[in-house]
C-alpha cells in the first residue's frame, strides 16, 4: 500500500490514476477545488478499493495553503510516499495574445503553483531521503508552437523545473516523474476534433502509475509522443517559424 496525495485530483487524468491506485489499496489523500466533484471522485476510488481516502476541497493557486495541504497529508495517511500534480488548464492562446493578465493567470495555474507544491512536498522528502513525485505536464512545453505557445511556456518551464528538482533530489533516494501526455481525451479537449492520436484517461492514468511504480523519469504518454516530439525538435527554425500548427 502506497500513501498518495494527489493534487488537481478531479482532472480526468489525475482520476484515471486514482482509479489504478484505488485497485492496489491504497491510501489517498485527494484535492480539488470543487467540492461537489471531488467527492464524487472520492465515493468512486473508495468502491474500487482505496484503502483510505480523504477529499479536501482548495484553490491550489493559493500557494501559501500548500504546506498546510502537505502536512494534512501526511497526518491523515500516517506518512506520505508519493506526490501527483495534476491541476492545470489550457491556455485560451488567442485570449493570452490580446491580454497578458490572462498569461500571467495561466503561468500561475500551469507553473507557478506547480512548482510551490513541489517545493513543498520536496523539501519533506529529501529530509526523510524517501519518495516519489509526479507532475504532469505536456508535450507541448518541448517546443514553442504558434498556436500554444503560452501554454507550451508554462509547461516548458515546468519541464526545467522538474528536470532541476532531479538532479537535486536523486542523491538523497527521491524520485521525481515527469509526465508529458500527448493528446487525451479529456473535458479540457472536448472542443478540439478528435482522431487516432489521442489517448483515453485512464490509459494515461494507468501509464503515469507505472511511470510511478517504476520511478522512471521522463514519460512520454503514448510512447509515440518520444519520436514525435523527438522529430518536432529537430526542424531548423527557420523551417518551424513558418508552421501554423
Amino acid at each position: 500500500m502506497r500513501r498518495i496525495a494527489v493534487f488537481g485530483a478531479t482532472s480526468a487524468i489525475a482520476q484515471g490514476f486514482l482509479r489504478a491506485a484505488a485497485a492496489q489499496g491504497d491510501a489517498l489523500f485527494i484535492v480539488g477545488r470543487n467540492a461537489e466533484r471531488l467527492s464524487a471522485v472520492a465515493d468512486d476510488i473508495r468502491v474500487r478499493g482505496a484503502q483510505l481516502v480523504h477529499a479536501t476541497a482548495a484553490d491550489l493557486e493559493e500557494t501559501w495553503r500548500h504546506g498546510e495541504l502537505i502536512g494534512d497529508a501526511e497526518r491523515t495517511l500516517g506518512g506520505l510516499d508519493v506526490v501527483l500534480v495534476a491541476h492545470g488548464t489550457l491556455t485560451n492562446q488567442a485570449a493570452a495574445e490580446r491580454d497578458f493578465t490572462v498569461v500571467e493567470r495561466e503561468f500561475r495555474t500551469n507553473f507557478l503553483s506547480a512548482a510551490s507544491i513541489l517545493t513543498v512536498a520536496a523539501n519533506r522528502f529529501e529530509e526523510k531521503r524517501a519518495g516519489v513525485l509526479v507532475a504532469i505536464s505536456s508535450v507541448a512545453g518541448d517546443r514553442g508552437r504558434r498556436s500554444n505557445y503560452v501554454y507550451g511556456a508554462a509547461k516548458a518551464g515546468l519541464n526545467a523545473f522538474l528536470s532541476g528538482l532531479r538532479g537535486r533530489l536523486a542523491p538523497g533516494g527521491v524520485s521525481v516523474v515527469t509526465v508529458k501526455p500527448g493528446f487525451v481525451d479529456t473535458p479540457m479537449t472536448a472542443h478540439l476534433p478528435k482522431n487516432a492520436l489521442f489517448a483515453t484517461p485512464d490509459a494515461v492514468g494507468r501509464r503515469i502509475y507505472r511511470a510511478m511504480e517504476r520511478r522512471e523519469n521522463v514519460v512520454y504518454v503514448p510512447f509515440f509522443w518520444t519520436f514525435v516530439m523527438g522529430a518536432l525538435r529537430l526542424i531548423p527554425e527557420r523551417v518551424f517559424k513558418r508552421v501554423t500548427f
